[in-house]
């Protein structure tokens, strides 16, 4: 499954957080059953945006709780834009059906 995962800084963060926020992420690692496929950060320095593949949610659960002191988080699963598409015609055509 394909995850994107948006965060922002917590309220009221100043340097000491930061500072703190960024040792933690000195020294972690992805699980090994996660692959980001894209890790971004904002130009403005308040947040960030990654895609994850990972089959277990407990894998991003993981991630998140590690980092929730500093972010506020938002875990999006998603489909490639093709399978979406492909998906939503799929819906409507069934409405149209019971119509």
């Amino acid at each position: 499954m394909k995850y994107v995962l948006s965060w922002v800084s917590k309220p009221n963060s100043g340097d000491a957080e930061a500072r703190e926020g960024l040792g933690v992420f000195s020294r972690w690692a992805p699980s090994a059953n996660a692959t980001f496929k894209e890790f971004l950060g904002r130009v403005d320095g308040q947040g960030g945006y990654a895609v994850v593949e990972t089959d277990d949610p407990a894998t991003i659960a993981r991630d998140t709780a590690i980092f929730g002191v500093y972010f506020d988080f938002e875990v999006h699963p998603v489909v490639e834009i093709a399978d979406n598409a492909r998906l939503a015609m799929e819906a409507i055509e069934f409405r149209g059906a019971s119509s």
